[in-house]
């Protein structure tokens, strides 16, 4: 029985013994999917006057809604086993780039001037709604460019590939705002632009984050119009080449393409984005499809050969990953199957992408055999965390320390604390 495997045959557990042994999984106690479980433990300490000791009883009528997915969670089944030491390393890479001091922050947009050189986060959520953080991911900072991914996908997911197609190419263009008788692609400002005429997207955002923070800047949306003369010539010629669909206004399309650059999300918020793409368009907190298999794929082959500007070809040497890059700062990407990870650092290289998140990026690739054409069976020199270790005496170790978590003494005058 799960209760007797994480209280290792004890019959009561301190209720805060069990709350540090679900976050040392990966689970927030703020997932939708324990709201239930979570809510009867408030309940149960608001109703005690001391510590509240976790008995098979309680169990049972706290863990009875959530059984499959703590199974999974205690058990090691999710898609990263050993999580508290996968972000072990992930906090070692996140400070390793953070000494990284090359770039400057974008100023051709005016608004984006305002950000502080020195702010970097980190937030990463897998397939299975594990979730890590560390540094300034609760800081809110526009998408800019990392939102034509998630355009073309809302695209493609209400209107088809073959006619998504009709108005953009799939190939890359090493000039960022070039194009011929249609746009190249659509992570490219003209492609972007066209698509914009196609969809509505704030509820598609809302539903990819899982209903955490997305917002709206409008300081951004007014600096870029006010600066955006060279989008509004791309506009022009674009409509001079047909290349909207009939009955769009360019004005409009071309106010709504700067709307979608300033939607606002966090770090946090923006790994689930990421992970609902990782995880074929099905968002791992809620369990809700929000985009087609197909939109997914699509999205993802694009974002790995157009996704970093003109350094696309670079980082699918290096990095081999399904990525999107932002003058904000921000770096969107996605390691299909398992995580999406969202990092953002204002200072940009000359190209536009974020200067330690393509470090963080080529650093968690170097480490884990997470590159596209990593052989999983025979690449021996990367670790994998996708595999629980063949070696007893490494799970020997992560048992021990799962049951020093649950009954160490540390824990006994913990005030319970619910995540923010």
């Amino acid at each position: 029985m799960l209760f007797y495997t994480i209280t290792e045959g004890a019959e009561k557990v301190p209720v805060s013994h069990f709350i540090a042994a679900v976050k040392s999984t990966g689970l927030l106690t703020s997932d939708p999917r324990l709201r239930d479980c979570m809510e009867k433990i408030r309940e149960a300490v608001r109703e005690s006057a001391g510590e509240v000791m976790m008995d098979l009883e309680l169990f049972r009528k706290c863990v009875g809604g959530n059984i499959v997915l703590l199974s999974l969670a205690f058990r090691r089944k999710f898609i990263i086993p050993e999580f508290e030491a996968f972000v072990g390393i992930i906090n070692h890479i996140y400070y390793t780039s953070k000494l990284q001091q090359d770039g400057q922050v974008a100023k051709y947009i005016p608004h984006l001037t305002k950000f502080s050189p020195d702010l970097w986060g980190v937030s990463l959520c897998t397939v299975d709604g594990q979730r890590h953080s560390v540094g300034d991911t609760k800081v809110p900072f526009c998408l800019q460019s990392c939102v034509k991914p998630l355009e073309y996908a809302i695209a493609v997911h209400e209107h088809g590939t073959e006619r998504v197609h009709h108005y953009v190419g799939k190939e890359p263009t090493d000039a960022a705002f070039l194009f011929l008788d249609k746009p190249h692609n659509p992570m490219v400002n003209a492609g972007a632009i066209v698509i914009s005429s196609l969809i509505k997207v704030m509820e598609f955002v809302k539903k990819m984050t899982g209903r955490e923070y997305v917002g709206f800047s409008n300081a951004t949306f007014q600096s870029e119009k006010e600066t955006g003369d060279r989008n509004y010539a791309i506009g022009y010629y674009l409509k001079e080449k047909k290349c909207f669909p009939e009955g769009a206004d360019m004005i409009d399309a071309l106010d709504f393409y700067f709307q979608l650059c300033s939607i606002e999300v966090t770090c946090e918020s923006g790994s689930i984005m990421a992970a609902t793409l990782a995880n074929g368009g099905i968002c791992p907190i809620t369990g809700e499809r929000v985009l087609s298999t197909e939109a997914v794929r699509n999205t993802l082959s694009l974002m790995h050969s157009c996704g970093m500007y003109d350094y696309s070809g670079q980082f699918a040497f290096h990095v081999g990953l399904p990525a999107k890059s932002g003058v904000s700062g921000a770096v969107l990407l996605v390691v299909p199957n398992v995580m999406g990870v969202m990092c953002w650092s204002p200072p940009v290289d000359k190209v536009g992408n974020s200067v330690r998140g393509i470090h963080f990026c080529q650093e968690l690739v170097s480490m884990f055999n997470f590159h596209n054409y990593d052989n999983l069976k025979h690449f021996l020199k990367k670790q994998d965390p996708r595999r629980q270790s063949d070696d007893d005496r490494v799970n020997l170790k992560l048992e021990k320390q799962l049951s020093h978590q649950l009954n160490s003494h540390t824990y006994k005058n913990t005030v319970w604390k619910m995540d923010s």
